[in-house]
């Protein structure tokens, strides 16, 4: 095989990938695409293994997220992207091991902070309250 041969079949694979909805092993799932083992989910994207997700993207092990692209092993999540082993964040990027976070980015093995910042429990779930209501 050449260089060029392995270019080219390399190519037609990525195709037909890319022209696959289908998601073998999911159970009860709508409107999923290319969501092998999911279950309870909809509107998914190349996610694996998650149940009860809904319109998440490439995440993996994950349940009852909403809105989430690339995170793994995670559960509660909103709109975050790229968390790890986490759980009930919202507006996350990159957080690892977190629980309870609010518009965080970067951070591991921490709970109850908004924008990075700390918050006792009380003071947290008052600040979300506020910022979900719109105030």
């Amino acid at each position: 095989m050449t260089r060029t041969e392995f270019a080219a079949e390399l190519k037609r694979l990525k195709g037909d990938l890319a022209g696959r909805t289908d998601s073998p092993g999911s159970y009860r799932s709508e409107d999923c695409e290319r969501s092998p083992s999911c279950m309870f989910s909809t509107g998914c994207r190349d996610c694996y293994r998650c149940t009860h997700c809904t319109d998440c993207e490439a995440t993996t092990g994950s349940s009852h997220c909403v809105r989430c692209v690339g995170c793994h092993e995670c559960s509660h999540c909103e709109d975050s992207q790229a968390c790890t082993a986490s759980a009930y964040l919202v507006q996350c990027l990159s957080c690892t091991g977190c629980t309870y976070c609010y518009g965080c980015v970067g951070l591991s093995k921490k709970e109850f902070h908004v924008l990075n910042v700390p918050y006792t429990k009380a003071e947290y779930f008052a600040l979300v309250k506020r910022l979900r209501a719109g105030g």
